[in-house]
């Protein structure tokens, strides 16, 4: 697996860069790539079905200058912003092989991502080990407070499968923008973002380097689709027709 840690400089180019990378792999047949960005900017991210109206607070949004991006996978809405690391994985999809189908690429990239992550709370130095589990179909949670969000994009040989880690993250802000979700998992138990999410408090640089090393991405990615990733971030992803559809 290659690895690709490049943050991009709009929100518009780091989405696109995912589906760039993942039409690369499902055209070209190209390595599987591990990539880690983190966001300098503020930004709402609804799912590809989402409606803007029903989950973000538009108001608010427009009144501090927040924008709204949809990106090319399922899931709920998010907000982006300092404080949060964000990963993406291309994996090749093959009969037979633990991407086969969307119920066992969650179960395998899940069960990896939370060992990965909970081997951080192993040294004696961490204190108390906390039990981190796999909430919902692709939340990490610790005490059922979510800490990381996931979401996944299939094509005939590839897949997407990126989300986020909440470190030091503002969320505050998140009561303030986003509305209660449309659709939520029983875990929640409609408990307010608040309530709900959690900051894991950890360095970046620690976190990457667990996961590198989980998924074998010692080797960096020489060539990524930069001409792909620009034509995506302005023909779609900086395009209202996209980002305000539904």
């Amino acid at each position: 697996m290659k690895l690709l840690d490049l943050t991009l400089p709009s929100p518009a180019e780091n989405l696109a860069c995912d589906e760039a990378l993942l039409d690369a792999g499902d055209e070209n047949g190209g390595a599987e790539v591990l990539r880690f960005w983190e966001s300098r900017e503020t930004f709402v991210v609804v799912g590809y079905a989402n409606k803007v109206a029903t989950e973000v607070n538009v108001a608010a949004c427009a009144a501090t200058g927040i924008p709204i991006f949809r990106r090319c996978s399922g899931g709920g809405t998010v907000l982006q912003g300092a404080g949060c690391l964000n990963y993406a994985l291309v994996l090749r999809i093959t009969e037979g092989g633990p991407c086969r189908t969307i119920t066992s690429a969650n179960q395998f990239i899940m069960e990896k991502n939370r060992a990965a992550i909970e081997a951080l709370f192993k040294s004696p130095a961490a204190g108390r080990r906390p039990q981190i589990s796999i909430s919902g179909h692709t939340d990490l949670a610790v005490g059922g407070r979510k800490f990381s969000g996931n979401s996944q994009r299939r094509k005939k040989n590839f897949l997407l499968f990126h989300g986020t880690f909440l470190l030091n993250f503002n969320l505050v802000l998140v009561g303030e923008l986003l509305r209660m979700p449309s659709q939520q998992p029983g875990y929640r138990a409609s408990r307010g973002h608040d309530e709900f999410l959690m900051n894991l408090n950890l360095v970046a640089e620690k976190v990457k380097t667990t996961l590198i090393k989980a998924w074998d991405a010692a080797d960096e990615l020489g060539d990524f689709p930069e001409k792909q990733i620009k034509r995506l971030a302005t023909q779609k992803y900086a395009a209202d027709e996209w980002n305000m559809k539904l």
